[in-house]
């Protein structure tokens, strides 16, 4: 088998009396998207740090591409683009300076840095204010210009640091359709961390819940839904047709937990299911000649699950201190 693209065997980071990261075991698999999730303090950034070289573990080991960060950081950071949650760029300077810069720190120069570049701005909607100071950027701009700068140096591994953070939602389904699109067109293996899980779902392959510096849960969001006993999709469904017909065809969804009737509005109705049944769900009232008058998604569910791994994981966790 391929060898994974990271490993970390019991990686440990304490500070004194603080435990940041607590005997980390984790793999990632070349060309995935992994969604590293939990609240801010959980240990997320110091995690990135040493997957980096930026600090030492105090205990444990971790493999980048096969290499240690701690003996060959250099060798690490040529192969690794990253993506903090606050993006440095000289702000005078135009977005295409920027990059020209880093493209000359990564010994990329003429012809073929322009080429690069201009590529990249393109690739990340940045074309018609790549000549513009990043002063006049806004927040999802930058972080758009940050990726672009993490995939100067064709990375094999791509970190993302809180890359959502403080922009607004049409900034948002920006970020994470251009991650997406990292991960599909250049094979690149994704780390990205976050906090907010209803984002990261549907981006990330994987999620890994971290809580109190521990790796708490790891699997697809429905699978950690299914294991904690709370539906993965919760639907708001409204269609025109027989109740009984359309109850019948709900329930027969794959995944499905459970059928309610909305008592206001018989043409209502709410549907738990693993999973996401949507697709199927459209498909299934076509076939029947039933009309679909509106369907929507819930996020609670997402909230119900990340609140039930951090509660079991409170126990464990008193009395430590993260970062």
């Amino acid at each position: 088998m391929e060898e994974p693209a990271v490993v970390t065997r019991g990686l440990t980071k304490r500070y004194g009396d603080l435990v940041a990261v607590d005997h980390l075991d984790l793999e990632l698999h070349r060309g995935e998207i992994f969604g590293l999730l939990g609240p801010n303090g959980a240990g997320k950034t110091t995690t990135i740090l040493m997957l980096l070289g930026l600090t030492e573990p105090t205990e444990g080991e971790a493999r980048v591409l096969g290499l240690d960060p701690t003996r060959r950081p250099l060798e690490v950071k040529r192969r690794v683009g990253y993506v903090p949650d606050a993006v440095g760029f000289y702000d005078q300077m135009t977005g295409r300076q920027n990059l020209r810069f880093t493209a000359r720190l990564n010994g990329l120069n003429g012809f073929a840095a322009e080429e690069r570049i201009a590529s990249l701005l393109e690739q990340v909607g940045l074309s018609d204010a790549a000549d513009d100071p990043v002063e006049t950027y806004s927040r999802g701009m930058r972080q758009r210009l940050g990726i672009a700068d993490a995939l100067v140096k064709d990375p094999e591994v791509l970190i993302l640091d809180e890359p959502t953070v403080a922009i607004d939602p049409e900034g948002v389904a920006e970020v994470l359709e251009l991650i997406r699109r990292v991960s599909r067109e250049r094979g690149a293996t994704v780390l990205l961390s976050s906090h907010l899980l209803h984002q990261v779902r549907t981006v990330c392959d994987r999620v890994g819940i971290f809580a109190a510096g521990r790796l708490v849960a790891l699997g697809r969001v429905d699978e950690l839904a299914a294991r904690a006993g709370v539906a993965a999709t919760t639907l708001e469904v409204a269609v025109d047709g027989d109740p009984a017909r359309v109850e019948e065809a709900l329930r027969a969804l794959p995944g499905v937990r459970a059928v309610e009737r909305d008592g206001r509005d018989p043409r209502r109705w709410v549907v738990a299911a693993d999973g996401d049944p949507r697709p199927a769900l459209v498909r299934a009232l076509a076939e029947r000649g039933l009309v679909l008058l509106h369907l929507e998604r819930r996020e609670e569910e997402l909230d119900a699950l990340y609140r039930r791994y951090f509660r079991e994981a409170e126990p464990a966790g008193a009395g430590r201190g993260t970062r």
